[in-house]
């Protein structure tokens, strides 16, 4: 009996971070109440302190979350080398990713709010995000990914901004162009040599 109720809490602990990962995306950190966070689980508000000791726990949880889910739904399926490099901007700039913000990265989604968040959340954020980086790194330096860290950084930082650009704007054929030419400006700038 006691595997099974730590089992249950578990599998409802992920539950929670899973349907709060999507809502923070959806309405932001600020606009995600405790007790639309525990709706969308399916449970009462009282059961939120037995898995969480505050809001600010279940943010900096539900952030490294939603990145380890990207690294292992993207970067992990992604081929090796600039093959995979493209796979993981086309995924990242395309239409699918720009209109599905809360199934999508938590960058583009939350990146002015976990600025403001403690500093738990930030180093969550920084881990998960320098994951993501080494990754892109692997692929465009397979010897040495390290030399390429701040160029993978610079290049994810625009596309973050290309992302959340292309959801503001209302002209729907701009936004499409813009995500077009995020992606030749980021491959272009991830395959250019770096001068000697």
């Amino acid at each position: 009996m006691a595997r099974y109720e730590k089992d249950h809490k578990q599998a409802t602990r992920q539950r929670i971070i899973e349907t709060a990962g999507r809502r923070f995306k959806q309405d932001g950190i600020d606009g995600s109440g405790i007790s639309t966070l525990m709706a969308d689980a399916g449970l009462t508000n009282g059961a939120f302190y037995a898995h969480f000791a505050s809001k600010d726990d279940l943010v900096t949880t539900a952030v490294a979350d939603q990145l380890r889910a990207q690294y292992a739904n993207v970067i992990e399926q992604a081929a090796p080398g600039i093959a995979g490099l493209e796979q993981i901007v086309r995924w990242y700039l395309s239409p699918q990713h720009r209109d599905s913000p809360d199934e999508g990265c938590p960058s583009a989604a939350l990146l002015d709010e976990i600025g403001r968040c403690t500093d738990e959340t930030k180093q969550a954020y920084t881990d998960g995000v320098l994951a993501v980086i080494d990754g892109i790194g692997a692929r465009l330096a397979p010897a040495d990914p390290r030399s390429v860290h701040m160029k993978a950084l610079s290049v994810y930082a625009m596309m973050v901004g290309t992302l959340q650009l292309s959801r503001a704007l209302a002209d729907r054929r701009l936004s499409d162009e813009l995500l077009e030419e995020g992606i030749r400006n980021a491959l272009t700038l991830l395959c250019a040599q770096e001068p000697r």
